[in-house]
């Protein structure tokens, strides 16, 4: 069985020997509410792609200690999801499903169609959401990476960020049920490429939008034959581009 993850910055300077105190929310959590004691293994992760792997020495009320065993760095592909904001929570659905399937970063897309709207106050509460879902998602799947969350774009911001990633090398993939592309026919000379995968929201992705996206240098591919929710589209988009590219030969956590 893997060891829980807890996140502190102190992993990213550890060095085997050390001892590494995690306190605050992070110990609290683990001692009060997941009740870890003394002798247990733990990982503690930078959020960055840093571990610090070793077993429970002391503990307090809102502390512990490690006794770090050894130091690992990861570094998993860069796979940016560009979320469209959905209804019924399906957008946080997708969020959670993609950090779990290794996303890297999480982009909210202000879509035309999308009904969700963020906006004032209501766009930082919505980041901060989605952020804690992210870190929750990364320490359940056990990432040493904790993707961030960017503030959310309109389509006009997007297409300028779209332009300015494919042009320094990403490949951008939007996610349309008319595209005649398909995402597993794709050749990837390159399996480390960074790669964006763009969904739109449960009304779909205008005609004006995905005409802008593509003039940005992004290409529209199509997973298969069925249409899938907001919740689903971009999980399993993330999940085949993994089979494809040979990012899942390598399972084990650290090493």
């Amino acid at each position: 069985m893997t060891a829980p993850v807890f996140v502190d910055p102190g992993a990213a300077t550890a060095t085997a020997g050390d001892t590494l105190r995690v306190e605050g929310d992070e110990a609290r959590h683990a001692v009060t509410v997941q009740r870890r004691r003394v002798g247990e293994a733990v990982d503690i992760v930078d959020g960055a792609g840093v571990r610090a792997s070793g077993a429970i020495t002391a503990t307090g009320d809102r502390w512990f200690e490690i006794l770090v065993a050894r130091v690992t760095r990861e570094s998993d592909p860069r796979v940016t999801l560009v979320q469209a904001l959905a209804k019924g929570g399906r957008d946080e659905q997708a969020v959670e499903a993609a950090v779990e399937l290794g996303v890297t970063g999480v982009i909210p897309w202000a879509s035309d169609r999308a009904i969700v709207q963020w906006r004032g106050p209501k766009a930082d509460k919505g980041r901060a959401a989605w952020q804690a879902l992210a870190l929750a998602a990364a320490k359940q799947s056990r990432r040493a990476v904790v993707p961030e969350v960017s503030g959310v774009m309109t389509t006009r911001a997007l297409a300028a960020a779209v332009a300015d990633a494919a042009a320094a090398g990403t490949r951008v993939l939007v996610l349309h049920e008319s595209a005649r592309l398909g995402l597993a026919a794709l050749d990837w000379e390159d399996r480390e490429q960074p790669t964006w995968v763009i969904v739109g929201p449960e009304g779909g992705i205008a005609d004006s939008e995905l005409e802008a996206l593509a003039a940005a240098g992004a290409t529209a591919v199509v997973l298969g034959p069925h249409v899938l929710r907001a919740s689903s589209a971009g999980p399993a988009a993330l999940a085949a581009l993994a089979a494809l590219r040979g990012h899942w030969a390598v399972t084990t956590l650290g090493g």
